[in-house]
């Protein structure tokens, strides 16, 4: 196959022809994964004056960081090969029942929500739900989400998820200190709390200047650190399975204005006292074994829940109900100024991808099984704890602790036998089980939603050295609960949970499926419509891209089982990471962060160890602790600049757009000491290929700093530059944009960091399975598995594999030219903000509607609604440009539909025209009352100047296929004012 990318080169046909050999003929990907035709091709290049995509790229790619080969990528392989290759791969890794805990255990997902919702692209290929009227069905469902984190912790206000337990507890340390207005700086974990846990946050504090001891609760000192203790963290039930009282303790802490965070397991809940019932002020945890399966590590929804009070401190996403222009309820996502998009270097996180799509499916668990069902698994998984605990007794073995279980249990093993504890961990393998190992020779054991007597019998045996009991499970139960070890008298719950009807509803597979559907219905996505939201690259998530995440081999895999037994999982890390590190030009890459923004949290991390490093090497402090950010940058570059305990500067943009040299070097000059790093994005946030970008690189290693680079422009780069090649020193990989896998309504995501040769010995380690990339110097982890979200890296594989070099370099010429096109097209009917010299964009360009308000009083709001009523979602509104939207279109998008959107913005444009000459009123007219509801169309009332054909109707494609938004315009103000984050009484939705 040719890597040329010359339309005139030979490419794969439909079908075998006699000008090919039909033996070797492939159906090729890259022509599925790329909109537009050939003709349509030669058509676009033909409006912008080029007969070659080549020409094209000459013309707005910079020569001087132009590629001078192909990337280091086999050839492309058809989607059929791709899969064998893969599940040959993946049958290398041996699918043990896993009994370690720690987080992490089986679960079921129930078949109608695995088929219906996470295999569905219905649910999967949405963008985060800022476009709220089109976006109600997923809104329901994250906020039945909340309701069940509220109603199990017993805390009123939850969000929408965070992105795993230990960073969730370190976002909770972080809101702790918010709170706290940063007057107090200790802050105490015990040390029962999940390892990984601990570790992730003393990478966080050093960052935060948080003062954290890790310590026996019994030992706790309020007076710890500067102004004294924020904030405690405890694990409820411990990390070994104890369910302690933590009445007290947080009865004390609230009289020494200490705040007390409970790392809860979501299950136990439903049998024991929720957190916020004992005096907990935050709730933290994962929701992975309500449905999500392991997948080494993610991608799993966590969680967080607190009073009301704390509303603006709490991170992360939170989705309240307020009302829409008829007075009808409507969901919304709430307190928006809160985030990082607003408040910047000020913000308390840096969050931007949740995990919504599997907060979605927990809620889906819920509502599929209801408090009653819950609760009978928590009971099965506490009764074959209990008997199997029993069982150890006779075996003359010993829990370390009293009193009753949940699902966890540590064995002291009995006397008489030299290295007993590996004897029965090497028995326990032998039957394909995985047990925790402590330091002291003790064993951990967690049962879970898929144990069996088989298990509990094969557990036994283990612990009997090799040798079956022959117990009978139902004695040992009786016996256990006989003697009190599923009496949870003292930590009892008493209080009700998910009362709400929509959890009570759908006990039928018919039912739940009509209404996974009906909500599916109210969201708008990929398989409508293109979603040309800039900076955010809504590409195609290939079907065959998708099939390996819910492979066994994959997903049942724990993120700490013995590296012998996901032999598949390294090698595919290993080739992935080699076509990233071609991709980004880079040495090395990590593939532990778990989002966009936790990579280039990572990242700037990485840079300060080094600084560090390179200082005490010198017998000097560190003091290189400024980061300078462009004032268009992400709002996410300064929290995680913050974040990692650096100093904001930011340089001016100029009226072109681009970074302003002068001021760039004025504040490198300036800040020559204690220069840190530079952080840019690249093409630029406004969509250009900057020509100075190697002359910046440059400038500031002239003056001892780093060069970060955000990749979420990085489909605008692959196969025709590089951050290495532009002198960056490392990047953050979005691969939810450039390497399609989906955004889930708002998540998962992975951000793997690529890095030059003199920052990989930092890259991040973890302390439970060290990742092959950490090197000698690493810095702690910024995730809670070692290698993030492990099972969706399958997508990213299975994309580049097939795309192959040639492939993913006609991508990217591809996005440009779509995008070049787009803004031609539209350039005759509006401003286009910012372009090069030459008048060409890379792949995302922003167009100027600040004209509009003033001149007909009409906001990009106004036009991002109107575009409803076409069938598409609105742009990237107001950003990086207020009263601008930010366009792309990516590769995917064939030339029918970026005509179609096209036309749609311009018949906006007339619209506006119309209002302009008093045609339109300026205040009743399409516009300002998009989107239009079927329900107002069919009203017997209508009453504006326009018809109901100019509302609902105003292109004929819409008489073919018409999206409805199901409710009217929403007012955020009144949501915000009137603050309600769990689902309401049914009585307000009638």
């Amino acid at each position: 196959m040719t890597t040329s990318t010359n339309l005139s080169a030979p490419r794969l046909p439909d079908s075998p022809s006699a000008s090919t050999n039909a033996i070797d003929f492939v159906d090729g990907f890259a022509r599925r994964h790329i909109g537009p035709s050939e003709s349509e091709l030669a058509e676009m290049l033909s409006t912008l004056g080029f007969a070659t995509l080549d020409e094209l790229s000459d013309a707005t790619v910079p020569a001087d960081i132009r590629l001078d080969q192909p990337l280091d990528i086999p050839e492309p392989r058809g989607e059929r090969e791709t899969l064998q290759g893969l599940r040959a791969i993946a049958g290398k890794n041996k699918v043990y029942r896993s009994c370690i805990g720690m987080g992490y255990t089986g679960t079921v997902t129930p078949p109608v929500i695995l088929r219906n919702v996470l295999e569905n692209p219905g649910w999967y290929t949405q963008y985060t739900p800022y476009q709220a009227e089109i976006a109600q069905g997923r809104l329901e469902a994250l906020l039945n989400f909340q309701t069940m984190i509220a109603d199990l912790t017993g805390l009123p206000l939850a969000g929408a998820s965070l992105l795993d337990e230990a960073t969730a507890a370190a976002e909770a340390m972080g809101m702790c200190i918010a709170i706290a207005k940063h007057k107090k700086k200790g802050f105490w974990a015990s040390d029962d709390c999940h390892p990984q846990t601990l570790a992730l946050l003393q990478t966080r504090a050093a960052g935060l200047g948080v003062e954290l001891k890790i310590g026996p609760i019994s030992e706790i000192d309020f007076s710890y650190g500067e102004g004294g203790l924020c904030g405690v963290l405890v694990q409820y039930p411990t990390t070994d399975g104890r369910i302690n009282d933590y009445g007290k303790l947080a009865e004390e802490a609230k009289s020494h204005q200490c705040l007390t965070v409970a790392a809860a397991d979501l299950l136990s809940l439903t049998l024991i006292t929720p957190p916020g019932e004992w005096g907990a002020d935050i709730c933290v945890g994962s929701a992975q074994r309500f449905g999500v399966p392991m997948g080494l590590g993610g991608p799993h929804a966590a969680f967080i829940s607190t009073h009301d009070e704390h509303s603006r401190k709490l991170p992360g996403r939170i989705i309240g109900v307020s009302k829409d222009s008829h007075g009808n309820p409507a969901l919304r996502m709430a307190m928006q100024t809160r985030e990082q998009h607003i408040r910047r270097d000020k913000a308390t996180s840096n969050i931007c991808t949740a995990q919504a799509l599997l907060a979605i499916i927990n809620s889906f668990y819920a509502v599929y099984h209801g408090a009653n069902g819950l609760t009978n698994i928590a009971r099965r998984v506490q009764g074959f704890t209990a008997a199997l605990a029993k069982g150890l007794e006779r075996l003359g073995h010993k829990a370390t602790h009293d009193g009753p279980v949940f699902d966890t249990i540590r064995i002291q093993l009995g006397k008489g036998r030299t290295h007993a504890a590996r004897q029965v961990a090497d028995a326990a393998r032998e039957r394909h089980i995985n047990l925790r190992e402590y330091d002291d020779g003790s064993l951990g054991v967690t049962l879970d939603e898929t144990t069996d007597r088989a298990l509990v019998a094969d557990l036994l045996a283990a612990f009997n050295f090799g040798h079956y009991t022959g117990f009978d499970i139902d004695d040992l139960l009786s016996d256990a609960q006989a003697d009190g070890l599923c009496d949870l008298t003292g930590f009892a719950r008493t209080s009700d949970f998910l009362t709400h009807p929509v959890f009570n509803e759908y006990r039928s597979e018919t039912k739940l499926l009509r209404y996974i559907f009906k909500l599916m219905g109210r969201d708008l996505s990929l398989a409508h419509s293109m979603i040309p939201l800039g900076s955010c690259t809504m590409k195609l998530n290939g079907t065959s891209e998708m099939i390996p995440v819910t492979w066994p081999e994959f997903s049942d895999i724990h993120p700490f089982a013995p590296d012998t037994q996901w032999r598949g999982y390294t090698q595919m890390f290993r080739e992935l990471e080699s076509w990233l590190c071609s991709v980004t030009g880079f040495a090395a890459v990590s593939l532990q962060p778990n989002a966009g923004a936790q990579g280039e949290y990572a990242g700037l991390l990485v840079i300060r160890a080094y600084h560090e490093h390179e200082a005490a090497k010198a017998g000097k402090t560190n003091v290189r602790n400024v980061c300078l950010i462009p004032t268009s940058a992400h709002g996410t570059n300064p929290a995680s600049a913050v974040m990692a305990g650096m100093k904001v500067v930011p340089i001016k943009c100029n009226s072109r757009g681009d970074i302003d040299v002068d001021d760039l070097k004025a504040k490198a000059t300036q800040y020559s000491n204690t220069l840190s790093c530079l952080m840019i994005t690249y093409p630029s946030t406004h969509g250009v290929f900057e020509t100075t970008i190697r002359s910046v690189c440059d400038l500031i290693h002239e003056h001892g700093g780093q060069v970060y680079m955000d990749g979420a422009n990085m489909n605008a780069q692959v196969g025709l530059t590089s951050p290495g090649k532009c002198g960056a020193d490392v990047c953050h990989l979005n691969l939810h944009k450039t390497f399609c896998i989906p955004h889930g309504g708002g998540g998962p995501g992975m951000g793997p960091i690529g890095v030059a040769p003199q920052l990989a010995p930092f890259l991040p380690a973890h302390p439970v399975q060290r990742p092959d990339t950490a090197g000698e110097f690493s810095i702690g982890p910024v995730s809670a598995a070692p290698y993030g979200s492990a099972s969706i890296l399958a997508i990213s594989y299975v994309y580049i594999a097939m795309m192959g070099a040639s492939g993913l370099k006609r991508a990217t010429q591809v996005a440009i030219l779509n995008a070049n096109y787009m803004a031609k097209r539209l350039s005759e009917h509006f401003d286009i903000l910012y372009t090069d010299s030459s008048g060409y964009v890379a792949h995302e360009f922003i167009v100027d509607c600040r004209g509009f308000e003033k001149s007909a009083g009409v906001q990009i709001e106004d036009i991002a609604k109107r575009l409803m009523d076409y069938g598409f979602h609105g742009p990237t509104m107001s950003w990086p440009v207020p009263g601008t939207l930010m366009i792309e279109p990516t590769e995917s998008e064939s030339k029918d539909e970026l005509d179609r959107f096209c036309d749609a913005m311009i018949a906006i444009r007339a619209e506006i025209q119309s209002i302009q000459d008093g045609k339109l009123d300026a205040k009743d007219n399409p516009l300002k009352n998009a989107p239009h509801t079927v329900n107002a169309i069919g009203s017997d009332h209508w009453t504006h100047p326009y018809t109901r054909e100019q509302a609902a109707w105003p292109q004929a494609w819409l008489r073919d296929a018409k999206f409805w938004p199901t409710v009217g315009r929403i007012d955020n103000t009144y949501g915000d004012r009137n603050l309600v984050c769990s689902c309401p009484p049914m009585d307000d939705y009638s």
